[in-house]
């Protein structure tokens, strides 16, 4: 009974790692995922749990880490993120309810909060490509009269794009003056910046940012757990 047990969780860590990479490939390919996917993947998850050999215990891990529905619906409906970023979080802890494959204490939370501290990667990318461009002598705030700070800011959330595919503009013209426009984004609503050679900051698809916060919860646990455990 206990190899059926640990078989039936296997196969909830691979639907879910299989439904997060097919998310992950159309987020990066077409910036859209279809919700046939989050429909087929979110049945399973029913299938499985009808077949589950320990219901009561899987249906109770379910509904606790249903917690995180209601704050996926929340980021997604004030623009933080997209509806499939909610969806994926939500079918998440139907398939495979907080599991790790390792003995450290897991949230319901856990893969938003892994996914929410790898954000720091895509402005690390942001920072060293402009003190690249800069090294080099390239005047990336050609044409602008702004403060240092400001400067500094656009530097680590956006960059001086060629090509603005799939990023959101970050600078706009008044009176004449290129001016910085470091405003919020609604990820739902706001528009992806058709013109070249402008300030933008890229769309990072957040789905990424989910799988690899769930990898992380399966190999590692939580990282803001497990910090302040070592901490304290």
């Amino acid at each position: 009974m206990n190899e059926f047990l640990l078989e039936f969780e296997s196969i909830r860590i691979l639907s879910a790692v299989i439904m997060l990479g097919v998310a992950s490939f159309y987020d990066i390919w077409k910036r859209e995922i279809h919700d046939v996917l989050w429909i087929g993947f979110g049945a399973f998850s029913v299938v499985l749990l009808v077949f589950d050999p320990n219901f009561s215990e899987s249906a109770t891990s379910i509904l606790i880490s249903l917690i995180i529905a209601p704050f996926a619906i929340l980021l997604w409906r004030t623009g933080m993120f997209g509806g499939a970023d909610a969806f994926a979080l939500i079918v998440l802890a139907t398939l495979a309810p907080m599991m790790t494959l390792t003995n450290s204490a897991i949230t319901p939370l856990t893969a938003l909060s892994n996914g929410a501290l790898l954000f720091v990667f895509p402005l690390l990318v942001n920072l060293i490509r402009n003190s690249i461009s800069i090294l080099k002598k390239e005047n990336i705030f050609e044409g602008f009269n702004e403060s240092k700070f400001k400067k500094s800011l656009a530097m680590i959330i956006g960059y001086r794009a060629k090509e603005s595919n799939f990023g959101f503009a970050i600078e706009k013209t008044e009176g004449g003056q290129k001016k910085l426009n470091i405003t919020f984004h609604n990820a739902e609503t706001t528009e992806f910046c058709s013109s070249k050679n402008t300030w933008i900051t890229p769309g990072v698809p957040y789905i990424l940012l989910i799988t690899g916060g769930f990898i992380i919860q399966l190999v590692y646990g939580d990282i803001l757990m497990n910090f302040f455990g070592i901490v304290v």
